[in-house]
């Protein structure tokens, strides 16, 4: 039974509430499958289930398939359809709010190393944040991959270079907690119902940090003024903090030219620009 009949017989309803689109894609699925390259003893952490399309495939190559959801209806349903299987165990609520780490506490469900999920579009950047932290507190996580599908405007800013038009701030600070890798694009018509907007598949590795900021407070303040306004020069956004003249030196120090925008700056010249920036 494909999922459009499913839904009919079932009276699924998605909630816009929950921002609920559901993949019907089996070419997606595929591609999202073996991105995760997925072994037996991996364990799974899926972020919202939903109908469980996904979660029937994870099951199929994983031995520990721990699935979030926050819709109470669909999580019946979920029961209904995996409850049986010893390798599924499902958590109803809000992933945003759950303590992973003290809820699954037993084998074969503890400890997720891996994971992979179709999230809600409006919560994604909270989703990020929860799961690989921010430059001021990275998360200390043991996740070895993250593959996601998410909106394609905030996957482009993922794995977006210096100088283009995607490149963020959201792009420096993703990029220097974790290699980000774009898998493919999903078009808007691979789900019920279709997004306003196209899709991608992202794979996010988490990064050992080893040339950290050395003050990751003012790394993140840099990024946000520096990227307040793009079409503004760095001394410009920065004026607050530093006078044009202190910044030129710094800038020509690090072979940095000085009428650069945020987004001409790398990752690494983002850290070298913090680490030499007087203290505020």
């Amino acid at each position: 039974m494909n999922l459009d009949s499913a839904k009919k017989k079932q009276n699924y309803r998605p909630l816009k509430r929950f921002g609920q689109h559901w993949l019907k894609s089996e070419k997606v699925l595929d591609k999202i499958i073996i991105a995760a390259e997925i072994g037996r003893s991996d364990r799974i952490l899926e972020i919202g289930a939903g109908t469980g399309i996904l979660t029937s495939r994870l099951l199929e190559v994983s031995d520990a398939v721990i699935s979030v959801e926050i819709d109470r209806h669909l999580c019946q349903k979920l029961l209904n359809k995996f409850g049986d299987s010893e390798n599924f165990l499902l958590l109803q609520g809000d992933f945003l709010k759950l303590n992973i780490t003290e809820l699954l506490q037993h084998p074969p469900f503890q400890h997720p190393n891996k994971i992979v999920a179709n999230i809600p579009y409006n919560i994604t950047g909270l989703i990020l944040a929860k799961i690989f932290g921010t430059i001021e507190r990275p998360t200390a996580t043991n996740y070895e991959s993250v593959v996601l599908l998410i909106q394609k405007e905030v996957g482009d800013r993922l794995v977006a270079k210096p100088g283009t038009k995607a490149y963020s701030g959201l792009s420096v600070r993703m990029q220097y907690l974790a290699h980000c890798e774009l898998v493919c694009d999903v078009p808007a018509k691979a789900f019920y119902p279709p997004p306003k907007v196209d899709s991608v598949v992202v794979k996010l590795y988490p990064k050992i940090i080893d040339n950290p900021a050395n003050n990751p407070q003012l790394l993140g303040t840099l990024i946000k003024l520096g990227f307040a306004n793009r079409r503004k020069m760095l001394r410009n956004n920065l004026k607050s903090l530093i006078s044009v003249e202190e910044l030129t030196t710094i800038l020509e120090k690090l072979a940095i030219n000085p009428q650069s925008r945020a987004e001409n700056l790398s990752v690494n010249d983002w850290i070298n620009f913090s680490n030499n920036f007087p203290s505020v």
